[in-house]
């Protein structure tokens, strides 16, 4: 892998990450404020952030779809691209952890494309049954 492919790539993990966060925030939420009363932390806190976001439409569309959507795109152009271009990735390493430490960005992206994908998933679902 070239360098600057590599800077590409450690910059798109980054900022895959960053623009997941709005998202996970609430996916976060919803789940801790379902787990206990709200009357008691942090399901309290988290109801306010579950509230915050119903109260702005535009959070629906932008944060917790667009911004994964684009991560899911972005980031699955570049795990083909990476896989296509790099040999001894498609052909394996004899050492797991050697291929790990090489290739953090590449591993970090696909977390977080995966994590689009199932924000997605999640959203497009309670879209579907409200």
């Amino acid at each position: 892998m070239t360098s600057s492919r590599s800077t590409l790539t450690r910059s798109l993990a980054a900022a895959s990450w960053l623009l997941l966060a709005p998202a996970a925030l609430f996916i976060t939420a919803v789940v801790v404020r379902a787990i206990q009363p709200q009357l008691f932390e942090p399901a309290h806190s988290a109801q306010g952030i579950v509230m915050w976001f119903a109260a702005r439409r535009w959070t629906l569309l932008l944060l917790l779809m667009a911004l994964p959507l684009f991560v899911l795109v972005a980031g699955g152009a570049t795990l083909v691209s990476v896989w296509h271009d790099d040999a001894p990735l498609r052909q394996g390493a004899r050492e797991v952890v050697a291929l790990a430490r090489a290739h953090l960005s590449t591993l970090l992206l696909a977390a977080a494309t995966l994590i689009a994908a199932g924000i997605l998933a999640v959203v497009a679902g309670h879209i579907l049954t409200d």
